[in-house]
């Protein structure tokens, strides 16, 4: 079985490798593919729920004088757990993509395109050396800039490939300060690296930093809502189990080297500032992709403050069922916008309950199990994450707008579901059949969405502080929750007859990303234009005109100064002349 692991992982890697090569790809033979991948990734699965740990390191490929740099994979149970993971929800996301892009002439790129979004993935989970790790993180920023920019005739979606690209270059900076770091007092190999650390602040800085560029938290957070303009199987994949994951698995990955009381309240902080913000964005938005984006956002914040109180495992663990609820809410969310012709405003929605029953009912399953109902996955992983907040002392503050956050969470949730399927339809709704196309991934993705926390009860994962506690903190999740349903159809059934009213401040400061947007293009603006005006005034319109050519040529004497005593003063000679000729001439006829 030791050897098992192993042989599978890299085997998987490779068929999917040869897939992308090939010049023509079967899109069924595609999907099928990938099933049968799912399938043997969780044949290694069971023994590793022991937590044990294999590594593969192959020989070394580059021979330098102080290290030699080789292919190394872990196989734990982080890499182990998340493989089939990935593998399932890219199953799901490719077969509705051949339906969602099925008139697109491209499809064939697009398909290939997800598929090395996949092993980029595959590589940072299974990466046991900084270089593996770094090669498959700018993967997955080169692959979100070409998918987001997939339909790059709109402006739009140049616009946002462009800032997501640039928002993980400034992360990425973290990342390569940490790697240098590395380089320089320790070792590339990611375990040789953890065993002899010394806590020092530099690389726990860069390791934040590259987790809030890849995961989206505050501060650089307006990418993640611009990434919508992506086709949406781009967005379910992009925001459940690739790319903005990627930050936070980094954490978990290096949560022995984060051992510093000042590394981790900065987690704990920017996490839980990024849940609240991030939540009380949505509530402020009607574009049903981006309040589901934002709601990622959101739920990457509950991660990053597990992180920060010292709960890796909890924070994989909502990793894991966030994946799935989160996947089955874009391809949702994707089909309804397919269905009203593109539109994706959720005040033009309404009715669908009645025009796509199964899709509706998928919706409200995923919508259930975000806010934490019980016995849906998403309750496992959030009920767990709350109880841990509630019993811990770190840090009050943090813990008191988690839960406000959570309040909020439940709220825009209800939000979007009595928008979309309630009501009578307030568009033109030409309705598709719910085809097996269509419901087959969407239904696995419900199963996996009710089941997934389940599941992950043989693991070690949910483990909380205390066995016993006070019986409303038990329940501190559930009241959260309830209370942000509540107030939610309250507000929507006391004012949907309201007229339209012009936005408080607070509303346009929480839609408009509370100005980032503004504030990340102000900054090169101002930059760009004092380099302008240092350059051409000081430099072009001063410098060089004073020691450039003209001021040379100031400096030079011509030559007829140097040779003769003639100062070309012709006219003035020769009237000097005629009238001392004239002179001359008066005087002797005289």
């Amino acid at each position: 079985m030791d050897t098992l692991a192993p042989t599978i992982t890299s085997a998987i890697i490779l068929s999917l490798i040869i897939s992308i090569t090939q010049p023509t790809t079967n899109m069924n033979h595609t999907k099928i593919k990938l099933m049968m991948m799912f399938i043997i990734s969780l044949i290694p699965l069971s023994p590793m729920l022991s937590n044990k740990e294999l590594t593969m390191t192959s020989t070394p490929m580059i021979l330098t004088p102080t290290e030699n740099i080789n292919i190394s994979m872990t196989l734990d149970l982080l890499s182990l757990t998340f493989m089939p993971i990935a593998l399932f929800i890219t199953w799901s996301v490719l077969e509705f993509s051949i339906w969602y892009m099925d008139s697109d002439p491209n499809i064939n790129k697009f398909i290939k395109y997800l598929l090395i979004f996949l092993i980029a993935m595959l590589i940072i989970i299974t990466a046991n050396n900084m270089y593996q790790l770094f090669i498959g993180w700018e993967a997955v920023g080169i692959m979100s800039f070409l998918l987001i920019g997939w339909w790059y005739n709109r402006p739009d979606a140049n616009t946002a490939a462009l800032q997501a690209i640039i928002y993980n270059r400034i992360g990425d900076i973290g990342l390569i300060m940490t790697t240098v770091w590395l380089m320089t007092t320790s070792s590339m190999n990611i375990q040789e690296a953890m065993i002899s650390y010394k806590a020092t602040t530099i690389p726990m800085l860069g390791l934040l930093a590259a987790a809030t560029g890849k995961s989206a938290q505050f501060t650089l957070h307006p990418w993640l809502p611009s990434a919508m303009e992506g086709p949406t199987p781009v967005s379910a994949l992009l925001h459940s189990s690739t790319m903005v994951v990627a930050g936070v698995f980094l954490l978990i990955r290096f949560n022995p080297m984060l051992q510093n009381k000042t590394i981790m309240t900065m987690c704990l902080v920017l996490g839980a500032t990024t849940t609240l913000f991030a939540a009380a964005s949505a509530t402020t938005h009607f574009d049903i992709k981006k309040i589901i984006a934002l709601s990622t956002t959101s739920q990457l914040g509950l991660m990053m403050t597990m992180v920060g109180l010292n709960q890796p495992s909890l924070a994989f663990l909502h990793m894991i069922t966030h994946s799935f609820f989160k996947a089955l809410l874009f391809l949702c969310s994707g089909s309804f916008i397919h269905n009203l012709n593109n539109e994706q405003d959720v005040r033009d929605m309404g009715g669908l309950l009645k025009t796509a029953p199964m899709t509706a009912s998928f919706l409200t399953t995923a919508s259930l199990s975000l806010m934490g109902m019980p016995f849906l996955s998403g309750f496992y992983s959030k009920d767990t994450i709350i109880e841990v907040m509630m019993n811990s002392h770190t840090n009050s503050w943090t813990l008191t707008i988690t839960l406000i956050a959570t309040i909020l969470s439940a709220s825009y949730s209800t939000r979007m579901i009595l928008f979309t399927l309630t009501e009578y339809p307030r568009t033109k709704n030409k309705p598709h059949k719910e085809t097996k196309t269509i419901i087959n991934p969407l239904i696995r993705l419900t199963i996996m969405s009710i089941m997934a926390g389940t599941l992950t009860k043989l693991t070690t994962l949910q483990n909380t502080s205390l066995t016993t506690m006070p019986k409303m903190i038990k329940l501190m999740a559930l009241v959260a929750t309830l209370v942000g349903m509540t107030l939610s159809n309250d507000l929507f059934l006391f004012t949907k007859h309201l007229s339209p009213k012009k936005s408080k401040t607070l509303s346009i400061f929480f839609n408009q990303m509370a100005f980032f947007n503004m504030l990340h293009r102000f900054i090169p603006m101002i930059t760009l234009k004092h380099s302008q005006q240092t350059f051409t005034e000081l430099i072009d319109l001063w410098t060089l005109e004073s020691w450039g050519p003209k001021g040379l040529s100031l400096t030079l004497k011509p030559m007829i100064h140097l040779t003769t005593h003639q100062k070309n003063m012709m006219k003035n000679y020769m009237t000097t002349f005629m009238i001392s000729l004239t002179l001359a001439i008066t005087i002797l006829t005289a």
